[in-house]
């Protein structure tokens, strides 16, 4: 390495086998382009099952730029890109995906609005060539956790931009062992810079998300940012409470009045068994998730188990909640 700055590149992938080299090939122009720094590409295999760890390492052994982290085992899309960011030595951190969605040709202006001063510098998807129905459920998603938020959240944001070493210690600080990156990103609060793009579609492959991970990522976000749907659940109960005793006194005053005409009958005691027993599945869902969310948190699990490394002259920095949160206390990154 000579004497200039680093900025760190890390893509994640799994089952990418058709697209991690294009990727290489358009992030390595555009820093040859640029040509004031030094740069690493981080790639975090997620265990792929195809041959995406064949080409990686292909790519490493002939350019010691190329950094490889390959996980013993698929630890999902939350634990796996955060295990890859905490291992990056860059001044400078930039995130993407490594399916080519989240363009590289961003990185020339990343890295200029950097140098302007902003230690964030987000790309904000504006729209999209993916699903019409998908990118108007993810706008709806982001309107919905900004109203419930106790903070102004980034709206369309997706993780894609650039983030100053400081950035990255603040994160460290935050020893979350299932983190929300986005989250801690608005939670931060340091001044940033936004790109809008509109994301393109897949050129290989097949997106490896589902519903459930959708649906994980999505609870993550407002459970992380929110406290709001707890007290929702509270008011739910103390409306029902109020509005079964408004009826329950309704239908003794009828039935006082009306003795002999009046017949309660099975169909209101059924619907209000059934109504009630959905608002407490309701209520007991919501308080689920919290309680998932603080079970996840005390056990305390690393990130990832690594299988092994490539071109890192350091071995895998750990991570551990208590240290990291001992540390945010008394003040020490």
């Amino acid at each position: 390495m000579s004497g200039r700055r680093l900025l760190s590149v890390v893509a994640a992938c799994f089952n990418e086998e058709d697209n991690v080299e294009e990727l290489y090939r358009q992030v390595r122009a555009q820093f040859e382009a640029i040509d004031r720094y030094d740069f690493e590409l981080i790639f975090i295999d997620n265990c792929s099952t195809d041959g995406t760890v064949a080409v990686l390492k292909r790519l490493a052994a002939a350019d010691r730029n190329v950094k490889v982290i390959v996980n013993a085992r698929n630890f999902g899309h939350v634990r796996s890109p955060m295990h890859a960011i905490l291992q990056a030595r860059g001044d400078a951190i930039i995130a993407m995906a490594s399916d080519l969605q989240d363009p590289p040709s961003f990185i020339t202006e990343l890295i200029s609005r950097w140098e302007e001063g902003y230690p964030v510098v987000l790309c904000i998807k504006n729209a999209s060539e993916e699903s019409p129905l998908m990118f108007w459920l993810r706008k709806r998603y982001y309107a919905l956790v900004e109203r419930l938020s106790s903070i102004e959240t980034i709206q369309n944001f997706t993780g894609f931009g650039l983030y100053d070493r400081r950035v990255i210690e603040e994160v460290r600080r935050f020893g979350d062992p299932y983190p929300y990156f986005r989250g801690m990103i608005a939670e931060i609060g340091l001044k940033r810079y936004e790109i809008p793009y509109v994301q393109p579609g897949r050129k290989s492959g097949i997106t490896k998300n589902n519903w459930y991970t959708l649906y994980d990522l999505a609870m993550l976000g407002i459970t992380n940012l929110s406290k709001v749907p707890l007290r929702l659940v509270a008011g739910l109960g103390f409306v029902t409470a109020a509005g079964s005793l408004v009826v329950a006194l309704a239908y003794l005053f009828y039935k006082l009045v009306f003795w002999s005409e009046f017949e309660l009958g099975l169909a209101p005691v059924i619907i209000g068994l059934f109504f009630l027993g959905a608002v407490q599945l309701i209520a007991l869902g919501i308080i689920g998730e919290y309680i998932g969310s603080v079970h996840t948190t005390v056990q305390n699990r690393p990130y990832v188990t690594e299988r092994e490394r490539i071109n890192f002259d350091e071995p895998a920095e750990a991570f551990d909640a208590e240290p990291a949160r001992e540390a945010a206390g008394s003040g020490r990154a």
